[in-house]
């Protein structure tokens, strides 16, 4: 594999972590919203990914065949809770109030799988780097 190749499937991975991690900051600062509908109330997003197949590359896009990109983001199908209280301003006219699903305890989790994800790529870029640079020292002897 070249390395521009392992440069480009590395930084679209890098890329994809970023969604993650700011969907979770997103869930995250959603957390306690709520409405007066379980249809209207907010769902957690996640990131669908998908790998880049050789004929699937979009260069305008600087994609690597065989990184990965987001292909999708999705809503938690997830129940939102409900919760008797008459007094809320967004309750209902049976005085629930619907809450997100967001679990801060799960996206605190995803921000984590992302940064490890994410510093992972760093690595494998760091390491091509210093295989680039020993072989041009090599090259020079």
């Amino acid at each position: 594999m070249s390395l521009d190749r392992i440069f480009g499937v590395a930084g679209g991975a890098m890329d994809a972590q970023i969604i993650r991690m700011n969907l979770a900051v997103s869930n995250i600062a959603n957390a306690e919203v709520t409405e007066s509908s379980q249809e209207d109330a907010y769902r957690a997003k996640r990131p669908v990914f998908e790998s880049i197949l050789a004929d699937e590359v979009d260069a305008r896009r600087n994609e690597t065949q065989g990184g990965v990109r987001v292909a999708k983001i999705v809503e938690d199908q997830s129940t939102n809770p409900a919760n008797y209280d008459p007094g809320h301003p967004n309750a209902n006219d049976e005085g629930y109030v619907y809450m997100s699903n967001v679990n801060p305890m799960n996206e605190l989790i995803e921000m984590t799988a992302a940064a490890r994800s994410f510093e992972s790529n760093i690595e494998a870029m760091n390491t091509a780097k210093q295989l680039m640079l020993r072989t041009v020292e090599l090259l020079k002897k």
